[in-house]
């Protein structure tokens, strides 16, 4: 899934959605003549032109018989572009996918079953929330790539004025203490928006609940769970303590625009959002900072949502052995490690997260990232965020209405968007 920042600002992955072969993609400088080439799709925006680049020449040195033609993917029609290659002839070898698509592509039959190379890759260090939804029905078609997930990003001025220390915030009941003192005068505690829903659902996993759950081939919609509505009812506290509308997401108006004005002590993004308050408002420079989301317990992180992508080998590619080599290097440790601190993201394994350690906003996330989880590994889900009862049911609670009736109107809505193509 695509991990949005902020709006007007191309993002992580992800949040989260993918367009198939294009004619106006960009394409990488050629190769080293090797005797097999092979076609890639990376998404805009994924890696730096300066990553790609130092990564094809490393690659293509080390592997002087297979030639890279890389070609940069737009998100916007993304899964349309790739379900249409998957049922060609023309696949490309290698297609980064967002993580939570995984399953609506592995559903058709077009993606190559890697199960049998998940030791080899260092699986069992693998992220869950890139992982897990990787896998369909059993077996692993996607092969996590990277990670990123949302930390808060605070006022180090303000909260030094209002006498409160981050690093002692460790748990949830400290974080609403904490953001009490700091909402004062005209200085919001926070900014959120009332339909931050993947804020919600970090909020809910931490509650023991969950989105929604299947049994016996079914899914059900589980916002009215004990669960779920105590995570919500910490998100109505918590977006108390700010100004942010009741009936609009992170978007409407953005929050980098929000914070930039300079009454707004802490934000919930992804860390790549702090570049962008700064682009607004440069005298905020060197007065951001990033700590993760707590959790209910000092022991455990709050949950967050995973986002990022997994690499995919088509089964109709001719060139599976070559796709392959491409996916073990760049998903290897030696690349994930300058991937981590080239783009700031997180590791694909557990063990790589010292890669990040002297990063601030990687360093906090890839902390979250122990927690992290994705929505349902179905392809119903794509259904659910079509339309989104999740933000309609944020709004309703938060603008008044009955929380139980609101939740079970939602999880109808889920159950029947889950289960409508099956």
């Amino acid at each position: 899934m695509k991990l949005r920042l902020f709006a007007g600002v191309s993002v992580l992955l992800m949040t989260a959605g993918l367009s198939a072969c294009s004619s106006s993609s960009d394409d990488s400088d050629g190769g080293s003549g090797g005797s097999t080439a092979i076609d890639v799709w990376l998404m805009r925006d994924s890696v730096s032109a300066r990553f790609q680049k130092d990564f094809v020449k490393g690659f293509e040195a080390a592997h002087p018989d297979i030639d890279v033609k890389v070609q940069i993917q737009e998100w916007d029609g993304i899964g349309e572009k790739v379900t249409a290659a998957l049922a060609s002839s023309d696949a490309p070898d290698v297609i980064e996918t967002g993580n939570t698509q995984v399953a609506q592509f592995a559903q058709s039959g077009g993606l190559l079953d890697l199960s049998d190379k998940a030791d080899e890759l260092g699986g069992k260090d693998w992220l869950k929330g890139l992982a897990e939804p990787g896998a369909y029905e059993g077996k692993q078609y996607g092969i996590p790539y990277y990670a990123a997930n949302r930390v808060v990003i605070y006022r180090t001025d303000l909260f030094e004025e209002a006498g409160v220390d981050p690093a002692a915030i460790k748990t949830r009941d400290q974080w609403i203490a904490a953001t009490k003192k700091l909402n004062s005068g005209d200085t919001q505690g926070i900014y959120l928006p009332g339909q931050v829903w993947y804020a919600l659902a970090g909020f809910v996993w931490d509650e023991g609940g969950d989105l929604a759950t299947e049994s016996g081939g079914k899914w059900q919609g589980n916002l009215d769970t004990p669960e779920a509505i105590r995570g919500m009812e910490f998100y109505e506290k918590l977006q108390a303590l700010g100004k942010g509308p009741k009936d609009s997401d992170e978007d409407s108006p953005p929050q980098a625009d929000v914070m930039a004005k300079g009454k707004v002590a802490q934000v919930i993004s992804t860390p790549g959002g702090a570049n962008v308050v700064i682009e607004n408002n440069p005298a905020l420079k060197g007065k951001l900072g990033f700590f993760p989301i707590p959790g209910k317990t000092a022991g455990t992180p709050g949950a967050v949502f995973t986002g990022g992508s997994d690499l995919v080998i088509p089964t109709a590619s001719a060139k599976q052995d070559a796709a392959y080599t491409f996916i073990k290097e760049l998903t290897g440790d030696a690349w994930q490690k300058k991937l981590a601190v080239a783009m700031s993201y997180v590791p694909n394994k557990t063990t790589l997260a010292g890669a990040v350690a002297s990063d601030p906003g990687a360093s906090a996330m890839a902390v979250g990232a122990a927690e992290g989880h994705a929505t349902p590994n179905t392809p119903g889900w794509a259904a659910v965020e079509a339309k989104n009862p999740i933000k309609d049911y944020m709004t309703a609670v938060l603008t008044g209405g009955d929380p139980e009736k609101a939740a079970a109107t939602a999880s109808d809505a889920i159950t029947t968007a889950m289960n409508s193509g099956s």
